[in-house]
């Protein structure tokens, strides 16, 4: 007979292997009839993918699962659900810890548990557990994943700091593993890189409480979206501080690519919105970490669409479109953000300052924007 109606599951995430492993530790001793499932990618190159199911006492399972499309965190979305369907079968367990593995976002991963959520199995938190002393160590860190021995695919492309960054701040629950060794700047450091995230120590009793608390997939994607991100406010604590940069006039795409070294090494971590004159229709994502930056297209602003079309847009986006909203420009906006320790704020916006438009390229109209130099051409799809 099923003791429990429904398992409740659990994603813990973050390249802080110790912090991960004490955050799995309290929630087994805390929380009766929890079992953690583990997929080990470090064999994922030999072909297989080594995945642990275990209680607060024993090893219950070992087994290799082999690799789908030479893709390791494919296999593990593959075997994934089919275990916690059998562990929600047998009724047997309250909570599934997946300890997901150094270098997995939870973003995918919970939005593949959300979707196959029913009377019998429900998302109930997504965290990412984090030793404060570390924050600014792997935010720094622009080495590959594939160098550090923690890529997830041969075709892993991806980074330490823009990993880290990722696991950071999707959840809304951290779980701090500090030992003593964190210091104020650590502490304001996370703080302002998250500020709407929970913070609980791994030895607080409200940890395994608050893992149940339920997760909503689509808020936290809205939250993170380039559009409509939540972006820290602006705030100075411990040596730490974080500049919240707006202007309405578009950058020159020249002069920006040219400031881009400037910007990228000047904070920590920066991220937010922006537009270029050449580019008048589409929205930019600015995600910069370790020293690197992605520049990615995150589709039109909403000016630039036709009225009709409104309709089909999300209305969270519609939302964050009307606070941006002004007459000439509508929602088309700089919005950037840098968060570091000993930050040049007035250098910082002074440079970006420089990179807008003049009065007179302003006043000069969009066809001839359209002459500028088009460096970022070489990051983003062709204009049409």
């Amino acid at each position: 007979m099923n003791r429990y109606e429904a398992l409740t599951v659990v994603l813990v995430a973050g390249l802080h292997a110790d912090a991960r492993r004490a955050t799995v530790r309290r929630l087994l001793r805390d929380v009766p009839d929890t079992v953690v499932l583990h997929h080990d990618l470090s064999q994922a190159p030999a072909g297989s993918v080594l995945r642990t199911v275990r209680d607060a006492d024993h090893l219950l399972s070992s087994d290799r699962v082999p690799l789908v499309d030479d893709c390791a965190c494919c296999a593990l979305r593959e075997d994934l659900l089919p275990e916690l369907r059998r562990l929600a079968a047998d009724g047997g367990t309250r909570l599934a810890v997946v300890e997901l593995w150094e270098s997995v976002e939870p973003r995918t991963m919970a939005e593949i548990v959300a979707a196959h959520t029913a009377e019998d199995l429900r998302l109930g938190g997504v965290v990412t557990a984090v030793d404060p002393a570390l924050v600014l160590d792997c935010l720094g860190n622009g080495d590959d994943l594939a160098d550090a021995g923690l890529a997830a695919a041969a075709t892993d492309r991806r980074t330490v700091a823009d990993t880290f960054a990722r696991q950071l701040e999707y959840p809304t629950l951290l779980a701090l593993a500090d030992d003593g060794s964190a210091d104020r700047t650590d502490l304001a450091l996370l703080s302002q890189l998250h500020p709407t995230a929970r913070q609980i120590d791994v030895d607080a009793p409200d940890l395994a409480e608050a893992v149940f608390a339920g997760f909503d997939v689509e808020a936290a994607a809205a939250a993170t979206h380039p559009a409509c991100a939540r972006l820290p406010q602006a705030a100075d604590e411990a040596g730490v501080a974080t500049l919240v940069w707006e202007a309405r006039r578009p950058f020159h795409p020249g002069r920006l690519y040219e400031a881009l070294e400037d910007l990228c090494c000047a904070a920590a971590r920066s991220r937010g919105r922006f537009w270029l004159a050449d580019r008048p229709d589409t929205l930019l994502s600015w995600d910069a970490a370790g020293g690197g930056l992605a520049v990615e297209g995150a589709g039109p602003w909403l000016a630039a669409l036709p009225d009709a079309a409104w309709d089909l847009v999300p209305p969270v986006r519609r939302a964050a479109a009307s606070l941006d909203w002004a007459p000439e420009h509508g929602d088309r906006c700089q919005r950037l953000v840098f968060t570091s320790p000993g930050l040049d704020g007035d250098g910082i916006a002074g440079l970006l300052r420089s990179c807008l438009l003049t009065d007179a390229e302003l006043a000069a109209g969009a066809e001839a924007w359209k002459t500028y130099p088009a460096p970022f051409d070489q990051f983003l799809d062709p204009v049409p």
